[in-house]
């Protein structure tokens, strides 16, 4: 195969879904699934029905409710949730997708959870597709090589009533991390060395291939956290090749396909990689056997480091970027230079689209077990969703948890951003498995160190930011 002939993952996914250009330079494409939630949607549904429009294809539209569910006492409904418009868009939502037809896992059914668990879970997300959402974290779906990104309230509208996108092709990344992890490394951990290596701008304008064999290496909830944070890093969205780990999860999923059916999407899905020569106009490489574990000393992704580094001096910085880093200083309470292992921190969140799957519960309870969190530290793991809370119980995780201290809750969103019961009170600093780390994301003032599942565990045990290596 030639180079000219040769296509990225990207192009060929892009080819597949193009409708015609645009007047304005933008492209039509076609989206084959929609996920919605009860926060973007409310206006997108109004606006069809104020313009006695339908849905267009509601067989290709899931919902589900998650980013206002409180994450106790579900089995109460709607009657549990506190916040009156929280629970306005919650029973906007269910009114909305009665009316026009949509599959619905509504709070409380085992199916429900973070609408980019549930996706994956169900099947719904395969090789090839397009995956939109009103919610920047839709990246988490390129994990299946599918071009999955965000969108706004007003293209929600559109995708509904159209099932098509209007959409800018953007530049090919690649980033290649090589070799094998060291223990205790997690997906996590190669996200945010990625975002600090890169930027949170430096993947602006471009979809991003993660290559090479660390990245083959992961599991599909691995590959699920790295392409979550893509969107971290500035990318519009995150991918990863098919290849058989992806067929596997796949395979007995409630809308896989079945039969003969199977058999001809396994053959389309066995060409959703990059071929050999295909060009990219960016190329990262990276060591992978040099990766520690990581955590966020700042207010945004790229401001992490390595448990066993100092918080950065500011040294050489310029004058704009040496009062960014000044004013994320002051926010988090720490002082230039410092260690960051022994930090002492109040609160400890494991979940969010980016940690809650049960792979990630695995990982925080061989920590847990046969250990107490600290007195001074409030813990919680919130599962991503029904399936996954049901499938911990079943193996014990959830007892793991209690036993060692920690609150074990419903699906939801959670923590992760402050629209629900779930969140810090000022100045309270927590270890978190999510993927923002802004001024305020987890409450008002509240200081948030982004990591792993496992560091977070320990976290919970020491009391503290804690170098889990150390443990014989």
């Amino acid at each position: 195969m030639t180079q000219k002939s040769a296509k990225t993952l990207y192009d060929k996914i892009w080819d597949n879904h193009f409708i015609c250009d645009t007047d304005n330079g933008d492209s039509l494409i076609y989206i084959d699934l929609h996920l919605i939630h009860e926060v973007t949607t409310p206006q997108a549904f109004a606006g069809l029905r104020a313009n006695g429009r339908k849905v267009a294809e509601p067989s290709r539209t899931l919902a589900t409710a998650d980013h206002n569910t409180p994450t106790e006492d579900q089995e109460l409904g709607l009657d549990g949730v506190k916040d009156p418009e929280a629970k306005l868009q919650l029973e906007t939502l269910s009114k909305n997708v009665e009316e026009f037809g949509i599959q619905f896992f509504p709070m409380g059914d085992v199916n429900n959870g973070i609408v980019h668990v549930v996706g994956p879970e169900q099947g719904r997300t395969q090789p090839g597709l397009t995956i939109v959402c009103g919610d920047s974290h839709t990246s988490t779906h390129g994990a299946f090589a599918a071009l999955a990104h965000g969108i706004g309230t007003s293209e929600v509208e559109h995708v509904l009533a159209t099932q098509t996108l209007r959409a800018r092709k953007m530049k090919n990344m690649a980033i290649k991390v090589e070799g094998e992890l060291q223990n205790g490394v997690t997906a996590k951990d190669v996200a945010l060395a990625i975002i600090a290596k890169i930027g949170t701008a430096g993947g602006t304008g471009s979809v991003i291939e993660f290559m090479g064999s660390t990245i083959g290496s992961l599991s599909m909830e691995g590959r699920m956290t790295l392409c979550n944070m893509a969107i971290e890093a500035g990318a519009r969205a995150g991918l990863v090749a098919a290849d058989e780990k992806t067929f596997e999860y796949i395979k007995g999923r409630p809308a896989a396909p079945k039969g003969g059916a199977w058999e001809m999407a396994l053959k389309f899905w066995q060409d959703m990689k990059s071929d050999d020569n295909a060009f990219f106009d960016i190329v990262i490489e990276m060591d992978g056997t040099k990766i520690k574990p990581m955590l966020t000393w700042g207010t945004n992704p790229e401001q992490a480091i390595a448990i066993d580094e100092n918080v950065p001096t500011g040294d050489g910085l310029s004058e704009g970027a040496k009062e960014t880093f000044e004013r994320a200083l002051n926010y988090v309470g720490f002082e230039a230079g410092q260690k960051i292992e022994g930090v002492k921190i109040d609160r400890v969140f494991i979940g969010s689209c980016t940690n809650s799957r049960i792979e990630d519960l695995r990982e925080a309870a061989e920590v847990a077990k046969n250990n107490k969190v600290a007195n001074s530290v409030r813990a919680m793991v919130v599962p991503g969703s029904g399936l996954v809370k049901l499938q911990a119980e079943e193996e014990g995780l959830d007892k793991i948890f209690k036993d060692a201290g920690f609150e074990w809750r419903e699906p939801g969103c959670s923590m992760c951003l402050g629209m629900n019961p779930d969140k810090l009170a000022p100045g309270e600093r927590c270890a978190s498995t999510s993927n923002r780390n802004f001024e305020g994301r987890q409450g008002r003032g509240s200081r948030t160190h982004l990591c792993s599942p496992r560091m977070a565990a320990w976290a919970a045990i020491k009391g503290e930011l804690f170098d889990y290596r150390n443990v014989s």
